[in-house]
């Protein structure tokens, strides 16, 4: 399967059109979402377009495509405006045999990532700078315990900290970031 990662959308209309749009053009059979779909949190100004009722709206259209987590703008009301789930701190997807662990990365997962198979994939937004390897992990994920894992942060669509808008595309164990 093809999969389109995304992290941190925080209610920008036109991040999430723009996020669907390229959902339609990369032909991905799914969406992760990683958590902070709707609000912008304490610590963000406003981003552009901020309308999280009409992002939600937008990404109902594909509930049944998306699989989605908790990030820590994210709240149980947002689950009463949304047709999928997205409450969950982290989920696990096998894609012929390779697990990709999706969570949103405020939450310290060592102790998860620990008993991941080998070769398997953590993708994490949360700190909304993209990147591949233990770098980017917003908790260090160092020592032999993790050198069996890979490590991916697709960084941020509604409020790039790295200067540019961005999500990954998985397929048959490749993780390739793009730019929006």
């Amino acid at each position: 399967m093809r999969y389109l990662i995304a992290s941190d959308i925080h209610g920008s209309l036109p991040a999430a059109r723009a996020l669907i749009d390229r959902f339609h053009e990369e032909e991905a059979d799914r969406l992760l979402l990683l958590g902070d779909l709707l609000y912008h949190g304490p610590r963000n100004p406003l981003p552009e377009g901020y309308e999280p009722a009409e992002v939600a709206k937008l990404l109902n259209e594909h509930a049944d495509r998306i699989i989605a987590v908790r990030g820590n703008c994210d709240a149980e009301v947002d689950q009463m405006v949304l047709d999928f789930p997205c409450l969950g701190d982290y989920a696990l997807v096998v894609d012929e045999g390779t697990t990709l662990f999706l969570t949103h990365g405020h939450l310290d997962v060592r102790q998860t990532a620990k008993g991941l198979p080998a070769g398997s994939i953590i993708f994490s937004g949360h700190t909304h700078v993209k990147g591949i390897g233990g770098a980017f992990a917003p908790v260090p994920l160092e020592g032999a315990e993790f050198a069996h894992l890979t490590f991916a942060n697709p960084g941020s669509i509604g409020h790039p900290k790295d200067g540019s808008a961005s999500y990954a595309l998985y397929e048959h164990d490749t993780v390739e970031l793009k730019m929006l």
